[in-house]
């Protein structure tokens, strides 16, 4: 199972979020979740994936992949196994981080959202989620 995360570049709560985090991600290791697609840009995806990655200490099977928008902007690359870059070579720039975030829904069996409002890139990803009828744990849930 392949899991994908979208959420806020700013964390109101950060420790609650990295406890809902532990709980959800535990749940989908159980139940089978092995990949785990990231973004590597604002504090939400620094949180889900530095929990991945203390997550392979206990579960040596998950793998934790950066998804990269451009080839010649590296993000840190602290907590990821790998990274890889979708095929967006044709892709104007400015909608890199857009269509790398549906390329990562796409890919994905579930999203993990930590999406407060409507606007914004991580309310529109999870909008594209949905529309995907992609299997969703939103902020809260587990």
């Amino acid at each position: 199972m392949l899991v994908t995360f979208c959420g806020h570049k700013e964390v109101s709560d950060p420790d609650r979020v990295r406890a809902w985090l532990a709980l959800c991600l535990e749940r989908l290791i159980r139940e089978g979740a092995a990949e785990f697609y990231l973004g590597g840009y604002g504090e939400f995806d620094r949180l889900a994936a530095s929990m991945v990655w203390s997550l392979k200490e206990k579960y040596a099977a998950v793998r934790s992949v950066l998804v990269l928008p451009y080839l010649d902007r590296l993000p840190d690359s602290e907590y990821y196994d790998l990274t890889t870059y979708p095929p967006l070579e044709n892709v104007p720039r400015r909608y890199a981080i857009l269509r790398r975030n549906e390329w990562m829904v796409q890919a994905a069996d579930v999203v993990v959202a930590y999406v407060l409002h409507d606007w914004g890139g991580a309310a529109r990803t999870l909008d594209y989620a949905r529309r995907k009828k992609k299997r969703i744990i939103l902020y809260g849930e587990c």
